[in-house]
């Protein structure tokens, strides 16, 4: 897999399609892979949190979550091929387990929450999909109980919907504890998206980049430091580093 670096952060150049055949090997074959999404607002983080940083990019696969990536990409001369967004690729590997009889292990979210995304995706496929569900509430002493829950869950494919940098270092301090679980993946606010309880933007507005505006109108008190601030923030990294290379 290609590998390229955008501001300190190590990204494989892949499509969508190309990321769920991987994924398929990786639990056809028995093995292990640690899987996470990065978009402005995380890249901007790792610069200065340096354990966040090391949680991404020791990640066994890392694709393109946010358009605004992709544009930065063609910037800097190193395009990527598309963007791979985590919700979109967590609904293919849903398809994907209910195809090839994988169980899967949903973590985070409110407790209604992710009942919610389990009885939806029950009714939709098959309950034989469900390894087990747990909400994202938890206490840091909890955490390698839960990780151990989970890695004996029986489950083939594990999605994580908690916030950064949450759910990436859990995830990147318990792999010895999921090394049963063939796929681990970060889903952020997926769940929520999943459940009804946030809209997602229109497919035009997916494509030119828009989303994460969609997403700031329905929750503007909220979202406004991590978008407006934090996407201001990475168009100033991006253009600091093309100007320097000429």
């Amino acid at each position: 897999m290609k590998v390229i670096n955008i501001l300190n952060t190590s990204i494989h150049n892949l499509t969508m399609r190309e990321t769920i055949q991987i994924v398929d090997n990786t639990i056809s074959e028995g093995n292990q892979l640690h899987h996470v999404v990065v978009n402005a607002g995380k890249i901007v983080a790792m610069q200065n949190d340096l354990k966040l940083r090391q949680s991404v990019n020791q990640s066994d696969l890392i694709n393109a979550d946010g358009q605004a990536v992709v544009w930065a990409s063609k910037v800097l001369g190193k395009p990527l091929k598309e963007r791979v967004a985590g919700i979109d690729l967590m609904v293919n590997l849903v398809q994907l387990a209910h195809q090839k009889n994988y169980k899967i292990f949903f973590f985070g979210a409110q407790e209604e929450v992710v009942k919610k995304v389990v009885e939806t995706y029950t009714n939709q496929f098959s309950p034989r999909i469900i390894a087990g569900y747990r909400n994202g509430y938890f206490k840091k002493e909890e955490e390698q109980s839960i990780a151990r829950e989970i890695g004996e869950s029986g489950a083939n494919i594990l999605f994580v919907a908690i916030s950064s940098p949450t759910k990436e270092n859990f995830l990147y301090e318990n792999k010895g504890l999921l090394q049963k679980v063939n796929f681990v993946m970060g889903v952020g606010g997926s769940f929520d998206v999943i459940a009804g309880k946030v809209k997602r933007a229109p497919i035009w507005m997916q494509k030119v980049g828009l989303e994460w505006f969609y997403r700031f109108a329905q929750e503007p008190q909220r979202m406004w430091k991590r978008y407006l601030i934090g996407n201001t923030h990475f168009i100033r990294l991006v253009l600091k580093e093309a100007f320097s290379k000429n």
